[in-house]
């Protein structure tokens, strides 16, 4: 690790990268100290006119975020660290503020335009993945994308199941059964992110990973639909119809289908069609309103807006865009690099936010917590055995690890919980929701330096899945 103020060589010429490190994260937590006070001196300037300037507290919460993420993520690549390690912890360390007596910081990511913000970073996330990737890429490990998510969700299911069966004897079978479907549901945004700071994404390991993240809110929403209507019909004291399953099943595979055959068909011609009546920055403009649209028919299709956005990226291939590229200085991936780097942060922070530590004081809540933890991760062994079974040539490691965290999918199918009712209670208690959001906060802080270190452990690349 080479550390500002150290030679290329820091052995050799006897620094001790050791004490810098330590002498980094003390001005960093003293700059930290320094600026919190002006924050929250200034945060009462700018709710005092609020009502004269709406945006003015809008944008001293970016401020604060975007500092803490990037010292978040400085420090985290000093200690050896994914930046997106540090981003959450920013995150953690903001939404639990009011506990050591700043309340005013831990609001900074709770208005609706914050969430909007970071919601447009991970679809930029998954749009910018897309472009490193090709439908031809895609096609190659299908079939072994396939297969990770089936046993992947099928394995974790089954122990969230077991989990509620054996932690929350009190409560109903469908309870049970929802709670092995809420695990099931990966956290994409995390993972890419790693790939894309690792340098990984063209790594064959790493497409199993993205197409099988692709794959898995299909194989999510179809576990959750079941679930739910279960819940529903034993309300209405009547049988599961499945035809709710097939319709969402039928939907993600017309949406994923047709956008790359359509996609794929149309856009060179939107581009021709641009390139007669180029202006400055068309071609970014045009490549963000082709990621907007689909990401919005993902959601009208009743799937994740994520999907939309990542099947943008795999459909604008050079060759689309080739007449604005030339008129272009910069390439499309360079165009919206900047972007990203603004707005993903935020998305991270915000999920890292929603963590709660006084969740982690109640010993029924860390049990279940730790059960469901667990149960992921005795999925990822279990795919890991899998593939090294079925694909040999592969690295299993990250395929596994990749499958991992779990993030705002969890979070949106364990708020359904809190909605849902069961003979007139709640699905999920507080405490059941508190050990799931433990449990998110836990898989998601421990794949990113877990990824990293699968991909840097020493073995070399492999060649391919045959």
């Amino acid at each position: 690790m080479i550390v500002p103020g150290c030679p290329v060589a820091p052995r050799r010429a006897g620094c001790d990268t050791r004490k810098m490190t330590r002498r980094l994260v003390f001005l960093s937590a003293a700059a930290l100290g320094m600026f919190m006070p002006a924050v929250a001196f200034a945060a009462k300037a700018a709710d005092g006119i609020a009502h004269v300037d709406p945006t003015a507290g809008i944008i001293l919460r970016l401020a604060v975020i975007l500092f803490a993420a990037k010292l978040g993520a400085g420090l985290a690549v000093r200690l050896n660290q994914p930046p997106v390690f540090g981003e959450l912890l920013a995150g953690v360390a903001l939404g639990n503020a009011a506990l050591v007596g700043v309340p005013w910081l831990a609001g900074v990511t709770t208005p609706a335009a914050i969430a909007l913000l970071g919601q447009f970073g991970v679809i930029l996330l998954l749009f910018e993945i897309g472009l490193e990737s090709t439908i031809a890429q895609m096609l190659k490990v299908g079939p072994a994308s396939l297969f990770v998510v089936l046993f992947e969700n099928g394995g974790t299911f089954v122990l969230g199941w077991a989990a509620g069966a054996l932690l929350l004897p009190e409560s109903s079978s469908y309870v049970h059964a929802f709670l092995g479907a809420t695990v099931t549901a990966t956290s994409i945004g995390i993972t890419a992110r790693v790939l894309k700071d690792q340098g990984v994404a063209n790594r064959t390991e790493s497409r199993i990973v993205m197409g099988a993240a692709v794959l898995d809110d299909v194989v999510a929403l179809v576990a959750l639909a079941t679930a739910v209507g279960a819940i529903s019909s034993a309300g209405q004291g009547t049988v599961l119809s499945v035809s709710a399953t097939g319709a969402i099943l039928g939907k993600a595979t017309a949406f994923l289908v047709g956008s790359l055959v359509i996609g794929t068909i149309v856009s060179p011609r939107i581009f021709r069609l641009a390139s007669a009546v180029w202006t400055h920055g068309m071609l970014l403009a045009l490549s963000l309103a082709i990621c907007f649209t689909l990401s919005w028919l993902a959601s009208v299709a009743g799937l994740a807006p994520l999907m939309g956005a990542f099947a943008a990226g795999l459909i604008l291939k050079k060759v689309a865009y080739k007449d604005l590229a030339e008129r272009s200085e910069h390439s499309l991936r360079d165009l919206v690099s900047p972007i990203s780097s603004f707005l993903v942060p935020i998305f991270f922070v915000v999920m890292g936010a929603h963590t709660d530590l006084r969740a982690f004081l109640q010993p029924g809540v860390l049990l279940l917590a730790g059960a469901l933890t667990a149960g992921v991760a005795i999925g990822a062994v279990g795919v890991a055995l899998a593939v090294r079974m079925v694909l040999p040539r592969v690295d299993a490691i990250p395929i596994a690890i990749g499958m991992m965290p779990r993030g705002e999918v969890v979070l949106i199918f364990a708020g359904m919980g809190l909605s849902l009712t069961v003979g007139g209670a709640p699905v999920y208690t507080a405490e059941t929701f508190s050990a799931i959001v433990a449990m998110v906060f836990l898989t998601a802080m421990a794949t990113p330096p877990l990824l990293a270190w699968s991909f840097r452990r020493g073995r070399s690349p492999r060649r391919g899945i045959g």
